[in-house]
């Protein structure tokens, strides 16, 4: 009798009912991942291993938790859901999308805080009705210091009709 020591996989359906489906537009802030997380588990370990980290171009330590935010509503041809990742000083809302089965077509970072050590980036995102995603992102250097909105810069990706997420000139 042989023991097959491969962790089960999860059915597709199963991880997209983590996000729950939201009408745009909606906005990611600094603080928004406290909303999803009161309702919002951190996804489990598998989940993340199987439909997140494949893609992801970062690795995974302790420190870091994924959270569910919510599955853009409305989508007819494809999957689009977006997860924040929590690390140390990192935090990012990422936009993924996925085929009806399942499979990746496409993700971007669309928001987030994070610190490269000396300055602080800080993204906002809005998501349109659209499907337009407006981000203003701004940094700022130290602790204690203010948001500079003139060093700000704003740029938009859109979701295409097939899923993938094109930055907009």
């Amino acid at each position: 009798m042989s023991h097959d020591h491969t962790p089960p996989k999860i059915r597709f359906p199963h991880f997209l009912e983590k996000f729950p489906e939201v009408e745009m537009p909606v906005t990611l802030g600094e603080n928004t991942h406290l909303e999803f997380s009161k309702v919002n588990d951190p996804l489990p370990d598998l989940m993340v291993e199987q439909f997140i980290m494949a893609w992801e171009d970062t690795l995974r330590d302790e420190f870091t938790e994924y959270i569910a935010c919510f599955q853009i509503a409305k989508v007819k041809e494809f999957h689009a859901v977006v997860y924040w990742r929590a690390g140390l000083m990192d935090y990012r809302y990422i936009l993924m999308t996925y085929t009806k089965q399942g499979e990746y077509i496409d993700h971007k970072v669309i928001a987030g805080t994070y610190s490269d050590g000396e300055k602080v980036t800080l993204s906002v995102a809005t998501i349109e009705e659209d499907w337009t995603i407006n981000v203003a992102s701004g940094q700022n250097e130290g602790e204690d210091a203010d948001y500079d909105a003139e060093g700000s810069t704003v740029f938009s990706m859109e979701l295409m009709p097939d899923g993938t997420i094109e930055h907009v000139i």
